[in-house]
């Protein structure tokens, strides 16, 4: 008899204590039909809480051989922490889903399915979303300037939910930039991929780990590592502007000379210059994103420390990870 395949589960945590054990019992639920047909590991990477996850986490993992725990040091980041489970993800196809339950677990069942069909990459494409409209709105504008900019075909409408193949996954780990959007870094493999459309929830409890600024930040990866559309825009810009004031100036120089007198206005030259000064600072702000990204490669930080490290046999308590 064939060994059976091994499906893990990525579960990226961050103060989801409340979350936690509805999490355990609903993914129990998801992979129940699996266990005839696949093994499974559960693995949950804690990022740092400050509640009581990583104790539940622990607890759970003394229960139930399939669960895996990684628990950080200190906060590095959700997109660090789905890096860190798919670096000691063992199976043949790893599933990456959010653990505050918007993603449902019954879901992954159709993401195997189509792997099996022969894909490498499935990406869970949200039907609908159940979020604040704002932020509903600016995700919309988001990924379809990211779609129209960046130097890969990014899906839209895909979060980090999504099914990799054991060669896929193990292709991204090559993959050593600090500053992550992995999906953009998945879009990047171009292996053969297909959707799983699906209607994404509300959160079970508490709120929100993706607040404006973060998200902000991940849209700034995404955009600063997969385009160079903005330095473009830089110089587009300046050509702009400098046709302009020629523009200004000589139509300045022809009402002088047409009316012989000179024409003020104070009001409209500070104005102009305020604005070609904010245009300045908005420009070098675009390059300040993009130096950013290179000191931080350039320090060549470890990607994050493990503190603790349940369900991978005996490990050095305290690791710190480095990509070379």
């Amino acid at each position: 008899m064939s060994a059976k395949k091994l499906i893990s589960f990525i579960f990226p945590i961050y103060n989801e204590a409340e979350t936690i054990p509805q999490l355990y019992v609903e993914v129990l639920k998801a992979i129940k039909p699996l266990e005839l047909t696949y093994d499974v590991e559960l693995i949950f990477v804690n990022d740092g809480s400050k509640d009581d996850s990583i104790s539940l986490l622990q607890d759970i993992q003394q229960v139930d051989t399939k669960v895996k725990v990684i628990g950080f040091a200190a906060n590095a980041g959700h997109q660090i922490a789905v890096t860190a489970g798919q670096d000691y993800a063992t199976g043949d196809a790893v599933i990456i889903m959010d653990s505050d339950l918007q993603d449902p677990p019954q879901v992954a069942l159709e993401l195997i399915k189509k792997w099996e069909e022969g894909n490498d990459i499935v990406y869970a494409r949200r039907r609908s979303y159940k979020t604040h409209p704002v932020k509903k709105f600016y995700a919309f504008l988001f990924y379809r300037l990211l779609k129209k900019i960046a130097s890969v075909d990014i899906p839209v409408d895909t979060g980090d939910f999504r099914l990799l193949s054991k060669r896929v996954n193990t292709e991204m780990k090559k993959y050593k930039e600090k500053s992550r959007y992995l999906r953009g870094m998945t879009s990047l493999m171009g292996y053969k991929h297909a959707f799983v459309e699906f209607d994404r929830g509300e959160r079970f409890a508490g709120t929100t780990n993706y607040p404006f600024k973060k998200s902000l930040k991940l849209a700034l990866n995404g955009i600063t590592g997969f385009s160079t559309f903005p330095l473009g825009l830089i110089t587009t810009t300046g050509i702009g502007l400098a046709i302009l004031s020629f523009v200004g100036g000589f139509m300045y120089i022809m009402i002088s000379l047409s009316t012989r007198n000179n024409v003020s206005g104070w009001v409209s030259l500070m104005s102009v210059t305020l604005f070609v000064s904010g245009i300045q600072l908005f420009m070098l702000g675009i390059i300040g994103e993009y130096i950013g990204r290179i000191y931080t490669e350039v320090l060549d930080r470890p990607l994050y420390t493990i503190a603790v490290k349940k369900g991978f046999g005996e490990e050095p308590k305290e690791t710190t990870v480095q990509r070379n």
